[in-house]
């Protein structure tokens, strides 16, 4: 078996502390506006920004809608009482349904999911631009390489202070800050649609899916090695892989032709 090699998160902690206090310095803005969906990234995310920059320059924004898992919301709203920052809830429900009554597309989950990410990053980027606040992106290294995110919705951000953390690196620095167990614990999920859960949507647990990563992304080994080295098929090797390919337009800026002189 393969194991990702232990990060310092004493080191890390601090790199990233000082990564944030430096993007806010340098744009000369404010603050940090966080989204908090209850989930185990922005609650990472608030910590640290917390800890870079102090609470009261640090604005959460909580926004639920009916496929929402009830302890999400109450754990968004736990983090920010717990951290001691400004936030505000924002139901998107009224927001999303009036957009769908003006398509009048037959419904489609993956759609309609993406489209709540996108309001969500509307409000979020509305309220930093209002406050003079940079907005700071959830993005975890896993996510990031397969594309589990929505363009220009949860993976529209100024920066992205977790972005070079494995999900699993993500777990370790939140116990190292004592983030509360019970959302460490929990499973991890958009809440998107009804029932869905992260590691169900991508097909594999993260635990897995960051030593693929790491063996095909890092060490440039080969598919066939990996699936030898972590006892599974070359199929679940080769669905990562065309995660990775297939994605990669999510995270270039789009491209262009050249003019002819």
């Amino acid at each position: 078996m393969c194991e990702i090699p232990e990060i310092d998160c004493e080191k890390t902690n601090d790199a990233i502390v000082e990564f944030i206090k430096t993007k806010v310095s340098d744009s000369k803005t404010d603050g940090i506006v966080v989204g908090l969906s209850g989930g185990i990234d922005s609650t990472l995310i608030a910590y640290l920004s917390c800890e870079a920059i102090g609470k009261e320059n640090v604005f959460g924004i909580i926004m639920p809608s009916a496929t929402t898992p009830p302890e999400d919301k109450v754990h968004g709203i736990e983090i920010a009482q717990h951290l001691g920052i400004e936030y505000k809830e924002i139901a998107i429900d009224s927001i999303l349904n009036e957009f769908l009554s003006m398509t009048q597309l037959e419904e489609n989950n993956l759609a309609i999911g993406n489209l709540k990410a996108r309001i969500r990053m509307s409000i979020i980027y509305y309220y930093a631009n209002a406050k003079n606040y940079l907005v700071s992106g959830t993005g975890n290294k896993s996510e990031i390489l397969i594309g589990y995110f929505t363009k220009h919705g949860d993976g529209a951000c100024d920066m992205e202070p977790i972005g070079d953390l494995y999900k699993t690196e993500v777990y370790k620095l939140s116990e190292y800050l004592n983030v509360q167990k019970e959302i460490i614990d929990k499973p991890p999920r958009a809440g998107l649609w009804a029932n869905q859960t992260d590691e169900d949507e991508i097909g594999m647990s993260y635990d897995l899916l960051d030593k693929i990563l790491y063996l095909y992304t890092e060490k440039d080994i080969k598919e066939t090695e990996i699936a030898e080295k972590l006892d599974i098929s070359i199929d679940d090797i080769n669905m990562i892989i065309n995660k990775i390919i297939r994605s990669e337009h999510k995270s270039k800026v789009p491209e262009y032709p050249q003019k002819i002189i």
